[in-house]
């Protein structure tokens, strides 16, 4: 999987935008935040996210490490893809999602795009002890915790592609946690496809 790219902006729209890498032109999809970071001709690097789906393959681009991180907890979260999750990002700044999700502020969460009652609530329930802002006199901080360890986004990328061959989450969910020895998204593909082939 490709985590990050390096190169120019050649062309910004508002929900992605061009990076010439060498001569190849990447297509990024991008929220709002990461879109007031670029500048047409400047070199950029983003955090990279790539969503593969039966009928296309998809690049999600960000500016900050944080940012990342968040895309990666929202899609962990069951029934959130990588566009709602784009869309959430670009409504509301990191630091209030998780304000929002910390205090359980079920009707802050469900004026966001893609998100209904139920969403909210599972947002809150699965991310509520993952996300967390401290106070600084200085600033404040994002804390993004996760319980699949300093690579946790190869777990929701490896489930993404299954449910993309047809597997539900119910399915997959059992088999990745069996797979916490993998060290990348396509060995806990491999393996999880060798279990799901036994069932």
């Amino acid at each position: 999987m490709i985590g990050f790219l390096r190169g120019k902006v050649a062309m910004i729209r508002p929900d992605y935008c061009l990076l010439d890498v060498h001569g190849v032109g990447y297509r990024v999809f991008i929220s709002h935040e990461t879109a007031k970071n670029l500048q047409l001709g400047r070199e950029i690097q983003l955090y990279t996210h790539m969503s593969v789906r039966e009928d296309a393959i998809q690049l999600y681009g960000f500016y900050t490490d944080d940012e990342y991180a968040l895309f990666q907890q929202l899609i962990s979260v069951s029934g959130i893809g990588p566009k709602v999750a784009m869309g959430i990002l670009s409504s509301i700044t990191a630091k209030d999602l998780c304000v929002a999700i910390q205090a359980k502020q079920v009707s802050r969460l469900t004026k966001l795009p893609g998100i209904g009652k139920k969403s909210a609530e599972r947002l809150i329930l699965e991310l509520k002890d993952k996300v967390r802002v401290t106070d600084d006199a200085e600033n404040d901080e994002l804390e993004l915790t996760s319980e699949t360890g300093p690579d946790g986004s190869i777990f929701a990328e490896a489930e993404e592609a299954l449910n993309s061959l047809g597997y539900t989450s119910a399915e997959v969910a059992p088999v990745l946690q069996k797979a916490r020895q993998c060290q990348t998204t396509e060995e806990v593909i491999r393996f999880a496809l060798k279990q799901l082939s036994r069932a």
